[in-house]
Parts: C-alpha cells; structure tokens; sequence
C-alpha cells in the first residue's frame, strides 16, 4: 500500500487484511487503531475503510475500541462528514431494498445501525453542525439537496433519512 496516500482500492484491500487480523487476534486494538488513524488522514483512505468496515461481518464497527474512537475523533470533519452520508444512503436503500424484497436490506440496516452508533461516539458539536445540514436537505433546503438529489431519492427515502438523523440524537 502506497505509505503517504493510499488510493481507494488500497485503502478496501488493507481494511479488510486489518479487520480479520484483529477479529483473530493477531493484532491488537491499538495496533488496528493506529493503522486506520494513518489511513483515514486522506478523503481515499476514509472512504475505502468506511465501504469495507460498515458492511463487512467483521465486529470492529460493532464494539468500536476507545483506540479506534479516538483515531477517528481525530479525524474530524472528514469522518462525521463520511458518516452522515453512509447514514443517509443506508437509510435510503433500506427502503429501496424493503420495497423490491431484496435480502440486501439486512446489510443496509446494519450499517444505518452502524452510522448511528458512530455518530454518536464522535465529536457532538461536529456531528450536530453536520446532521443539521443534511436535515434541512431534508426540507428541500441547503447545501447537501444537492447530495440528495443526486441520488433521485423518493419521499419514503428522504423520510427515512430525516428519521435516522432523529435516531442519533435519541
């Protein structure tokens, strides 16, 4: 993996390598945890271990270690941004996949379940600042409509976006 900036890719294959190898024991909480801090310090990295670690079987994203929680408190806008879009997009597909009795629906509800849980472990103002942007996208208002026009979600979706972010709080 390229040290200084891992491509999307690169980022995917290490999460998952990384993921078995503390789920087996082999490495450490702190050892994960400094790993991904160095992976996630670049919009790439963040995304190809938030693509494998909020829907793979792997519990990381389940037990969250206070190591993990701080490198990704760290991190910032990057990670609460990240996090707020899976949020938004698992939400909306859960109802996609609900709608066409797709058995994906199950790995869209785990990571809703997921983003929830994370978002509330990290910084509250940043997390608050940001649901609140998407929220009013919810309204038919500000910068991230654009976002979620992009993806030509329903009203059912948009609803049930506007109840995941509620569900932070809660």
């Amino acid at each position: 993996m390229n040290e200084q900036k891992p491509t999307f890719k690169e980022a995917m294959e290490a999460t998952m390598i990384w993921c078995k190898s503390w789920e087996n024991d082999e490495i450490s909480d702190e050892v994960i945890s400094d790993r991904i801090g160095e992976l996630i310090k670049t919009v790439e990295g963040a995304r190809g271990f938030f693509v494998v670690s909020l829907s793979i079987d792997c519990p990381l994203m389940d037990r969250f270690p206070d190591a993990l929680i701080f490198q990704l408190r760290s991190s910032g806008d990057i990670i609460v941004d990240l996090t707020v879009k899976n949020l938004a997009m698992s939400s909306a597909m859960v109802i996609t996949h609900h709608d066409n009795n797709d058995s994906q629906e199950i790995q869209s509800e785990r990571i809703k379940i997921r983003c929830i849980e994370l978002l509330k472990l990290l910084d509250s103002n940043q997390v608050k600042k940001r649901l609140d942007v998407l929220l009013e996208a919810t309204k038919g208002n500000g910068t991230d409509l654009k976002f979620l026009n992009k993806w030509d979600f329903n009203d059912k979706q948009i609803n049930a976006i506007s109840e995941s972010i509620y569900e932070v709080a809660t």
